[in-house]
């Protein structure tokens, strides 16, 4: 169970105190030792707002904060040095970083040092204080946490195995939004695997993944709709839905997109396109899709 960490560098959410501020004035603030302007510096640096991108003086903005204890210049600094943004990469001091902001409560630096564990980069690896760390995360709703620590239950990678609980932490992480818990649920309602099977129920799931992104998500909802489970057999709309998967790689989808437009014909297979551009209009690109 591989999970890769993104870092936030341009997500990091500052007071309003700073709000409308332009370069100059926020240079100023971190100049004189604010840490809370010293991050924002530092993320302008890196993402190229407001001043020309330089991942090096974002890293060096973002180390003066971290140096004073700024939870979430830590943050940023242990991701940093994790993938070589900005910094030489070196995970042991990504993670010595990541632990500084998690010990002060900080939620995404908490699931952070939990997958630093689970893989063993930067720490020795030790899947019990993955959980740990996970729970930590998960407690306070961390939709990532709660989905990982759905599949250590599952697995019974050091905890011993439970479907139930691992259940209960993917409907978390699922309500939380999470596309890869809600695909999850999908399955799970899909084959009836610790629930009981209900075909609509799955189509709820997969389809709130669906409309995220989630490329597998979209590649099942179209079998379903295909095939009239738990909702009105369609091929124009299971066609459309495998149109926006297979556009996102996924294989299976381009199979069943291929064998479609064969038996429907081309005019059907035109409508189904137009039919999955609206449906990607809809698709919330807001948020993390996190596509196999």
């Amino acid at each position: 169970m591989k999970r890769l960490i993104t870092i936030g560098l341009g997500l990091v959410v500052l007071p309003a105190l700073f709000a409308g501020n332009d370069f100059s004035v926020i240079r100023v603030r971190a100049e004189s030792g604010d840490a809370e302007a010293q991050t924002l510096l530092s993320r302008m640096y890196n993402n190229g707002e407001g001043v020309d991108k330089d991942a090096a003086e974002g890293m060096r903005w973002c180390r003066k904060a971290a140096d004073q204890g700024y939870p979430e210049a830590q943050l940023i600094l242990g991701s940093a040095y994790n993938v070589g943004l900005g910094v030489s990469k070196d995970e042991a001091e990504g993670s010595k970083w990541l632990r500084k902001a998690a010990d002060q409560g900080n939620v995404r630096a908490q699931f952070c040092v939990g997958v630093a564990y689970f893989n063993g980069e930067g720490v020795q690896k030790d899947a019990s204080e993955a959980v740990k760390w996970w729970s930590r995360a998960a407690e306070k709703g961390d939709a990532e946490a709660e989905y990982n620590l759905g599949l250590v239950y599952a697995n019974g990678e050091s905890v011993a195995k439970d479907i139930v609980i691992a259940l209960k932490w993917w409907g978390k992480s699922a309500e939380h939004g999470y596309a890869p818990a809600q695909y999850t649920l999908g399955v799970k309602y899909a084959f009836g695997e610790g629930v009981d099977k209900d075909a609509a129920e799955s189509v709820k799931w997969f389809r709130k993944a669906a409309n995220q992104g989630y490329a597998r998500a979209q590649y099942n909802l179209g079998c379903q709709i295909a095939n009239g489970a738990g909702v009105g057999k369609n091929l124009n709309e299971a066609l459309a839905w495998f149109y926006l998967s297979a556009a996102s790689g996924y294989e299976a989808a381009k199979h069943n997109r291929d064998a479609l437009e064969t038996r429907l014909g081309p005019l059907a297979a035109q409508i189904a396109k137009q039919r999955s551009e609206e449906l990607l209009k809809q698709i919330d690109v807001t948020k993390d899709l996190h596509k196999p």
